[in-house]
């Protein structure tokens, strides 16, 4: 299977000034970190992209459109299903004192659940208040699946990829450990940034080598690579493609490495009026977003 190649290198979606409807693009400037600039109120410019962005026959056109807000790199009826593998980093493993994992620790989103730069990460009433429930950040690589994978090996794995971006895994502890399926502590609506560029697989031979950071409220408390996954990214598409096909729009997070706050001692968890940044190397960019309290809904607590 001949690995997928797109003209675009690295893809955006956004709402442009000059037409205020969504388009996707890649932007003009090769360098920049589109979600920093989207934060500082940095204009950005994109060649606009004619197409899908799940298309590899999209074209790159010479039209130059102005973002005037950048969205997620894919719309929420674009993705197919959100996959998502937990304790996947050998540091994070020791720093919760558990043992690496056989297999992949699998869990289910909901794609109501995503949302991108600048939009505010919402605490539910749920899983408040943030002092019993723990919210906390993970930045993570996303894989994004480009055509039909089933029963894929893992020296194939790379060729289904169409290209990768990043998320923060935002997760409410209390609720996590209650059950021991974790969907519901990590899919509530609005909680999980995603984006904010696509960056095709061509551009990026080796997932390996993905730097890794988040940041909250001006302190880094993540710093990892992508080296230290459990099970890597080819493993992860060889894997989950056992039996099951992995439809094009399919993303799939790869879990998080050491520095989550509810393993330090006191644990640092989320709240409102918090600013979170996650980083990711290699043209994927940074994702920022603030954190609000639900004050609406009244809902019974855990």
């Amino acid at each position: 299977m001949a690995p997928i190649r797109t003209q675009w290198t690295r893809l955006i979606r956004f709402v442009a000034n000059e037409t205020s409807r969504v388009h996707i693009g890649q932007p003009v400037d090769a360098s920049l970190d589109v979600g920093l600039a989207a934060y500082h109120g940095t204009p950005i410019k994109a060649y606009e992209i004619v197409g899908s962005a799940l298309d590899p026959a999209a074209q790159v056109t010479k039209n130059v459109l102005t973002v005037k807000n950048l969205l997620t790199p894919l719309s929420r009826d674009e993705v197919k299903v959100v996959r998502c593998l937990g304790l996947n980093y050998s540091d994070h493993a020791a720093e919760a004192n558990l043992p690496k994992p056989a297999f992949p620790v699998l869990f289910y989103k909901p794609v109501t659940s995503l949302i991108g730069p600048l939009a505010p990460v919402i605490i539910p009433k749920v899983a408040q208040p943030p002092q019993e429930h723990l919210p906390d950040y993970e930045v993570e690589l996303v894989i994004v699946i480009g055509k039909p994978a089933k029963n894929v090996s893992e020296a194939d794995a790379l060729d289904y990829v169409l290209g990768y971006t990043g998320a923060n895994d935002v997760s409410f502890r209390k609720h996590q450990m209650a059950v021991s399926q974790w969907g519901f502590s990590k899919g509530f609506d609005n909680t999980n940034p995603f984006g904010p560029c696509l960056v095709s697989s061509s551009a990026i031979p080796e997932p390996q080598q993905i730097q890794l950071r988040c940041t909250v409220n001006g302190n880094v408390f993540q710093n990892g690579t992508t080296a230290e996954q459990i099970f890597n990214v080819r493993q992860t598409v060889a894997f989950l493609s056992q039996g099951t096909t992995l439809e094009p729009g399919s993303i799939i997070l790869t879990g998080t490495p050491k520095g989550v706050g509810f393993v330090k001692k006191p644990p640092v968890y989320l709240k409102g009026g918090d600013k979170m940044s996650v980083w990711l190397s290699n043209g994927i960019g940074t994702l920022v977003n603030d954190v609000v309290e639900e004050r609406s809904a009244s809902l019974s607590r855990l």
